[in-house]
């Protein structure tokens, strides 16, 4: 069994900005992640040798000091802005990214770019599973398929419903805790089903870099990826489906819903897309908070032991999506410093 002062769960963007906050100040967080990399729906994968973002299409905010996050991403260089060419009627995923005030970019190399990049200098430990949670005298034990941690302060920085699901039973015995996790029953993610399909460079040029198909059809938006790329050896195109059509196809096999994003992508864009030379997809069980699900500020309780547990991620801001998650783990960290300055 081991011991850490901060243990938090979940690599993503939220999980992430918080153990640089801790990091910065001297802190020593171990952050385990279920995944093989980090980032969360920050994400990239390479396909064919070429970079392909199959989570969020593009980052983009207001807040100057998530502007300059974005800015310090050195390993990459970025394609600003990103997109530059919108078309159709349809609404983007966050309904402010599109605005005047926002500024839109992303990475030749991807969007994981970002996450990668908070992730440098940081213990993060990936392929580890946390089966389970449970309160000690003065912390928490921290149980995973790679063995037992106990840490002071516990961060869950996971999609709603897997933070939910680990403190169930913990929250039996503890009634603040009952009642937070009865408050985060209140909220829900939505799914998202994704299809990425590369087609030869020789087939047309989308005249847009983001369609937006409208909403009668399955499709939230179509993402001309290789748009975003240097030299492409492929034309690639990323068809996200929207929440509630991904929720009803969530559990079919893969192949019934990835020919109807297809066939549907084929529609919106021309017959030469209904004919790939590769397809891939990916099934997002939790990708974004709903719209309306949103809270003013991180939440950080107090066991009766001295320990402490904190909740973070896209629900715990106003606005949503990246920056949002960004903020809200930034903010649960410098919450967590100055806890400690008081003491």
């Amino acid at each position: 069994m081991s011991e850490r002062e901060t243990v938090i769960v979940g690599a993503g963007v939220s999980g992430l900005s918080c153990a640089r906050a801790l990091a910065r100040q001297g802190g020593q967080p171990l952050v385990l992640e279920r995944a093989s990399g980090v980032g969360g729906r920050c994400a990239t994968r390479r396909v064919e040798g070429q970079p392909v973002d199959h989570g969020v299409a593009f980052l983009h905010g207001s807040t100057p000091a998530f502007l300059e996050a974005l800015r310090d991403v050195s390993e990459a260089k970025p394609v600003l802005p990103w997109p530059r060419r919108v078309d159709g009627q349809g609404s983007p995923c966050h309904p402010d990214s599109l605005r005047p005030q926002e500024t839109r970019l992303a990475f030749q190399e991807g969007v994981a770019a970002f996450p990668k990049h908070l992730a440098r200098g940081l213990d993060v430990r990936c392929e580890v599973t946390v089966t389970g949670v449970t309160p000690l005298a003065r912390g928490w034990e921290v149980s995973t398929d790679r063995g037992v941690i106990q840490a002071r302060t516990l961060v869950l920085a996971l999609a709603l419903e897997q933070a939910v699901r680990l403190l169930e039973a913990p929250a039996r015995d503890l009634p603040e805790l009952a009642s937070a996790v009865s408050l985060l029953g209140m909220f829900g993610s939505t799914s998202c089903l994704t299809l990425l399909a590369g087609y030869g460079a020789d087939t047309p040029s989308p005249a847009w870099d983001l369609l937006l198909p409208g909403a009668a059809g399955p499709l939230q938006l179509i993402s001309h990826d290789s748009s975003k790329r240097r030299e492409p050896e492929y034309r690639v195109l990323v068809a996200q489906a929207r929440g509630a059509w991904s929720r009803q196809h969530l559990n079919d096999p893969q192949e019934d819903w990835g020919h109807a994003l297809l066939q549907e992508t084929a529609r919106q864009v021309g017959a030469w897309a209904g004919r790939p030379a590769w397809t891939q997809f990916h099934r997002w069980s939790h990708a974004r908070m709903d719209l309306d699900s949103r809270l003013a500020q991180p939440i950080l309780l107090s066991t009766p032991g001295g320990g402490r547990l904190g909740l973070t991620g896209d629900l715990f801001l106003p606005g949503g999506g990246i920056e949002a998650a960004w903020r809200s783990g930034a903010a649960l960290g410098h919450r967590l410093l100055r806890e400690d300055d008081d003491e």
